[in-house]
C-alpha cells in the first residue's frame, strides 16, 4: 500500500486525488498547501478527514508517506521534489519538472543519488491516437521518416496568469506537443530555430504564437506552428499532424482515427504515384489522459523500473521548450542539450 501526501490543493489537484481515492493500492495520508484554509475547503469538498499541513517536511515527518503528489505551481516544483527525494520518497509531479535546465539536471542527479523516482505528468501522450501512431511508425509501415509537421491553433480566453506570463504558448502548452512528437517519432531533439510573435488582436500581453523547426536525432525535421490567439477553424488540443516517410504519409487531426496514405509505385514512369488510404486502428487498451499516466507511474513502481515519463526522459521535452524560447530571444538556431 502506497501512502500519498498531496501537495497543492488547487484546481489541478482534483483529478489526482480523485484517482488516488479510488485506487485500492493507495492511501492519501495528508494534504499540504501554503494556505491551510484552501486545503480545508478541498478536504471538505472531497469528503476526506486527513491531516492538513502548510509545511511539507512536517507532513512527511508526521505521516510517513511513500509518495509525494506535487500539484503545485511550476515555481515550487524543484523545492517540493527535492524535499521529497531527500526524504527517501518517490515524487509524482505535474509538468514542467523545473523552470530551468539547470534545475532539471539537479533533480535528475538527485534521483540517481537517492535512488528514488521522480515521474512527470505528461498526460497527452496517453491518447489512443498517439499510441496508435507510435506503434505504426515503430513497425515501419511508413518507411524511413523524413519530416513531421504539426499545427496547433486555438483561441482560449483563460484570463488570469496565462494572459500575463511570458512565452505563454511555448512554456505552458507546447511541451505537450513536443513530448508527443518525441514519443511518436522515437527520437531526441538536437537543435531548434524558433520565431515567436504576438499577432494583431491577441489578448495576451506577451507572444502567444510561435513557429519552430526542430532537428531530431534520427534526421527527422519536426516543424511546429502554434497559436493561442487564433479563433475560427480551431485544431484539436492534440493538434493536427502530418508524418512524411519514404512509403507515404500519415495524417491525424487529434481526435479521429489516424489515416495513412501508402504509395503504390508504378512500374511505368508517372507524374504522381497512386496511394492506398489505410485507417489505423485505435488498439491501445489503456486509460487516457491523467489516468493513463498515473497508471504508468504506479505500474513502474510495482515493476521496479523507470516510468515512461521519468525525469531523466522528460528533461528532453523540457529542453525543447526552453531551447525554443532561447532561440526566439536570440533570433538564431540553438543546439539543444540537457
Amino acid at each position: 500500500m502506497e501512502k500519498v501526501v498531496l501537495v497543492g490543493c488547487g484546481g489541478m489537484a482534483n483529478v489526482w486525488i480523485d484517482e488516488a481515492l479510488k485506487r485500492e493500492d493507495v492511501e492519501v495520508v495528508a494534504l499540504v498547501d501554503l494556505y491551510v484554509e484552501t486545503a480545508k475547503r478541498f478536504a471538505e469538498k472531497k469528503q476526506v478527514s486527513i491531516p492538513i499541513f502548510s509545511n511539507l517536511s512536517e507532513a512527511i515527518e508526521e505521516t510517513k508517506p511513500t509518495i509525494i503528489f506535487d500539484v503545485t505551481i511550476p515555481a515550487s516544483h524543484k523545492e517540493v521534489a527535492t524535499t521529497g527525494l531527500l526524504a527517501g520518497l518517490h515524487v509524482f509531479g505535474e509538468k514542467p519538472m523545473a523552470e530551468s535546465i539547470q534545475d532539471a539536471k539537479e533533480l535528475v542527479h538527485l534521483t540517481e543519488k537517492t535512488e528514488n523516482n521522480y515521474f512527470i505528468m505528461q498526460n497527452r501522450r496517453y491518447v489512443k491516437g498517439v499510441r496508435a501512431i507510435e506503434q505504426y511508425l515503430k513497425d515501419g509501415h511508413l518507411g524511413k521518416l523524413g519530416s513531421v509537421h504539426t499545427d496547433f491553433f486555438i483561441g482560449p480566453h483563460f484570463g488570469g496568469f496565462r494572459e500575463l506570463m511570458k512565452n505563454p504558448l511555448l512554456v505552458d502548452m507546447a511541451i505537450h506537443t513536443f513530448d508527443q512528437a518525441r514519443f511518436m517519432i522515437g527520437a531526441d531533439p538536437v537543435a531548434v530555430y524558433c520565431h515567436e510573435f504576438n499577432p494583431p488582436g491577441s489578448w495576451f500581453q506577451h507572444p502567444s504564437s510561435a513557429i519552430c523547426i526542430f532537428e531530431m536525432s534520427d534526421g527527422t525535421v519536426f516543424s511546429y506552428r502554434g497559436s493561442w490567439s487564433a479563433e475560427g477553424f480551431e485544431t484539436s488540443w492534440e493538434a493536427d499532424w502530418r508524418f512524411v516517410g519514404t512509403k507515404g504519409t500519415l495524417k491525424w487531426d487529434g481526435t479521429s482515427s489516424p489515416k495513412a496514405a501508402i504509395v503504390r509505385p508504378s512500374e511505368e514512369q508517372v507524374f504522381l504515384n497512386e496511394s492506398e488510404v489505410i485507417e489505423i486502428p485505435l488498439n491501445w487498451k489503456g486509460r487516457e489522459g491523467h489516468l493513463g499516466c498515473l497508471d504508468e507511474m504506479f505500474l513502474a513502481l510495482k515493476e521496479n523500473r523507470k516510468a515512461e515519463t521519468d525525469c531523466s526522459d522528460n528533461i528532453k521535452s523540457l529542453a525543447m521548450v526552453l531551447s525554443a524560447v532561447e532561440s526566439a530571444q536570440k533570433g538564431e538556431k540553438v543546439q539543444i542539450s540537457w
